[in-house]
């Protein structure tokens, strides 16, 4: 009896075997796909099939994002001093456990004109650096204004 491609994808696909040890075992047991299953298991070439749960795609898409973030990093500068530089993945945690805190945090390192950064690992500068700079400006004139009321009150 020939033994043909179909039969040898679904022993592989019942018992996780190469495609080698497929064929033999469907050789040697004449093209019967239950004797080669029986044949694989007595050899001890069966192999477990994987936890999908270990491998899942969500769960990998997480480690990739938090992987990422590792590497992208929040600076926020003073002229030219570096006051904060955290990773982006530590940020959102912060923010997520402490939302006050980095929303007032937030505020006060624009009020006091201080510039926020995300710098990736290339150095490629970030879509998000344009707002941070849009709201520098936004509050830098806000706080001039409110500075130039104050002196002639």
């Amino acid at each position: 009896m020939s033994i043909n491609l179909e039969q040898i994808d679904e022993l592989r696909k019942r018992a996780n075997v190469t495609y080698e040890d497929a064929k033999n075992a469907l050789e040697k047991s004449s093209g019967n796909l239950i004797d080669a299953l029986v044949y694989l298991e007595k050899e001890n070439k069966i192999k477990p099939k994987q936890n999908p749960c270990s491998e899942s795609i969500f769960l990998k898409k997480v480690k990739k994002l938090i992987k990422k973030g590792n590497q992208t990093k929040l600076v926020i500068k003073k002229e030219d001093i570096v006051v904060l530089n955290i990773c982006v993945t530590m940020a959102i945690v912060i923010t997520v456990v402490a939302p006050p805190i980095a929303i007032v945090a937030l505020i006060f390192a624009l009020v006091t004109n201080h510039k926020i950064r995300i710098k990736k690992n290339n150095d490629e500068d970030s879509e998000v650096n344009k707002i941070f700079d849009k709201m520098s400006v936004a509050v830098n004139k806000v706080t001039t204004k409110i500075t130039k009321e104050m002196k002639t009150d």
